[in-house]
């Protein structure tokens, strides 16, 4: 009886640490979500460019998922377009000036990613902070794409 105890002590606390990992892991987004949002912005832009630009803006129809949403620049100055509903300040800035707090400008990274043909996608890894009280800058990685004559893009935090 005492084994029997103890391997169902073990196996719930097996399960109950498995299951706060889980939990943990599914409040951010993962590389492969994010890859798959970035397909549905690009889907999105060729389908009706002005009608997706405002959707991304608002984070409407899925363009909001915990930390990951669509932004996009125009690939000629630079000057974001779209930047999800929690950064609208952003909206006119040309990308080309970001820097992460290690002083790495990804801006020109993420603007050099537009200049690449349409399709072509360039991940951009830089330090940024999460969503939230947690001010500490984690790496992040950025996947962007050219459509149209924008640069678009959907980052992850590792």
């Amino acid at each position: 009886m005492i084994r029997t105890l103890m391997i169902a002590t073990v196996s719930t606390a097996t399960f109950t640490v498995a299951a706060a990992a889980a939990a943990q892991q599914s409040q951010f987004g993962t590389a492969p979500e994010a890859r798959a949002m970035l397909d549905r912005t690009v889907a999105a832009v060729k389908a009706d460019k002005t009608r997706a630009l405002a959707t991304f803006n608002s984070g409407e129809g899925g363009f909001l998922d915990r930390d990951l949403y669509p932004f996009c620049s125009n690939a000629s100055d630079g000057k974001f377009v779209a930047v999800g509903p929690n950064a609208k300040q952003l909206l006119g800035t040309d990308i080309r000036i970001l820097k992460d707090p290690t002083g790495k400008a990804y801006g020109l990274e993420l603007y050099a990613a537009a200049q690449k043909p349409e399709g072509e996608i360039t991940a951009v890894s830089y330090m940024f902070t999460r969503p939230g009280a947690d001010n500490t800058p984690v790496p992040k990685v950025t996947f962007v794409t050219k459509v149209a004559d924008l640069a678009c893009g959907v980052g992850y935090y590792k």
